[in-house]
Formats: structure tokens, sequence, C-alpha cells
């Protein structure tokens, strides 16, 4: 049975003139439909009107053979649930403060909703799922080890979809990308890993820190730009995480 994946968006709209979302922001969410893969469904909840109009133009653009149905809405989860008639015990919080871990026999009649806090992973951890914990929804961790919220999503489908156990999913932790003989950038989340190494492209790896910063390193930043077409975006994700030298 498809599962349906809610994103509630936490991250706020670029400081401009016409307010949007940031396209590092977009890239993420892209990159969840295809972890959800092309029989599941995501709504994307609590949108400011231009950025689920931004969102809903770049889905259209996307391939959808290969990636999740996915809609982007004004209104907040409850909403969602109210206009979908689907009672709050059906909806799973993924909370990394829960006491229960996600097993696959969630994914087996206890859960239709699976809910994420669309915050693409703030280092340190500011709880901001807490937002969403205080509504009452049962919960479910993914481990102790932070994820950014496209791999929580990539995680959650393995178990509940694929019936993986936790702990038989393939991880990298605290990855280290380098640049050069002398800079690399510790990134500060565990990915789900294929053969030892992160899956996901040098681009992806890089947007899912979630802090809202410039690069002050010019040399780090250079280098990064001759490894990615998203530099500019992308490096702005980077001021918090220890550069190495």
């Amino acid at each position: 049975m498809p599962f349906i994946y809610v994103i509630e968006h936490m991250e706020e709209d670029e400081p401009t003139e016409i307010k949007s979302l940031p396209e590092w922001v977009q890239l993420e969410y892209l990159h969840m439909r295809t972890l959800a893969g092309p029989e599941a469904q995501i709504h994307f909840t609590a949108l400011s009107n231009s950025s689920a109009n931004a969102l809903s133009e770049v889905f259209k653009d996307s391939d959808p053979k290969s990636k999740a149905d996915a809609t982007a809405h004004q209104i907040g989860v409850l909403e969602l649930m109210k206009k979908e008639n689907v009672p709050l015990e059906r909806v799973c919080l993924l909370d990394p403060k829960a006491e229960k871990e996600l097993c696959p026999k969630d994914g087996q009649g206890t859960f239709d909703w699976f809910l994420f806090g669309g915050i693409l992973g703030d280092d340190p951890p500011r709880d901001r799922t807490g937002e969403l914990r205080k509504l009452g929804f049962p919960t479910r961790h993914l481990g102790s080890i932070q994820m950014t919220t496209d791999t929580a999503l990539g995680v959650t489908k393995k178990v509940v979809d694929d019936s993986v156990k936790l702990n038989d999913i393939p991880y990298t932790d605290y990855p280290t990308i380098k640049f050069n003989a002398k800079e690399s950038v510790e990134m500060p989340f565990r990915y789900i890993a294929k053969q030892g190494e992160p899956p996901l492209a040098l681009s992806f790896l890089l947007i899912g820190i979630g802090v809202n910063f410039l690069v002050s390193n010019h040399a780090l930043a250079s280098s990064f730009h001759d490894l990615s077409k998203q530099s500019e975006v992308m490096s702005a994700k980077l001021a918090a995480i220890p550069i190495r030298k």
C-alpha cells in the first residue's frame, strides 16, 4: 500500500520583495520525491502563497515517472487531515524525542500518513519538531543521530514500505567532503549509504545543512564552485560546519 508523507514547512521564505522558497529548499524537496518513489504521495503544507506557487511550478517541470506525486499547500497539516478525513491516530510524527523506534509493523496497518517537520537539518538541533509534537500526534524516532529531512523520509520509506529494520539500513555518519589537501567539510548528519558512501550528489549533501549564514572562507567557496553549479545557493549553508585546515 502506497504511503502518504507530509512535510510541514518550517523554513522562512527568502527576504526579497517577492518572497519565495529558497532554491536549496526546492532542491531538497524535489529529492524527497525521488526517495519516496513513484507509488507514494507527498504533501508539502504550511507554505506561503508565493512559495506554494513556486514549488508547484518546480513540480510541473520535473520528470514525474520515477518520483512521488507531490502537492504544495498553503494550509497546515491539521487542516489537510480534516479535509481528507484522516484521524490523528493514523498520522505518525517522526520525532527525535519519541520513545518508540519506527519499525516495519508501523507500516502494516498502524499508520497511513508519516509527518515530518520541514526543517532541513539545524546544527545544533533546535527542536522545532516540538511545534508539531504538542499537537498530540503519535510519534516514532529514527535513531539517535540527526538526519536531514530528505534522509529521514528516505529511511522511513525503507522501514514502512520496504519492511527494512532501522538497524539493517546502511548508513554513513558525519561524512567528510574534501575540497583539496588542506580543506574539508564534515557533514553533521547521518545519510543512507550505498557501498559505504553517501548516495547523494555533492550538491544534495550540502543543501541539507539548514543554516542561514554565508561562507566566510573564500577558498572553500571557490573550490565548491568548481564542483557544483549550485555554488552560490549551497555555499550559504556551510558557515556553521567545521572547516578543517
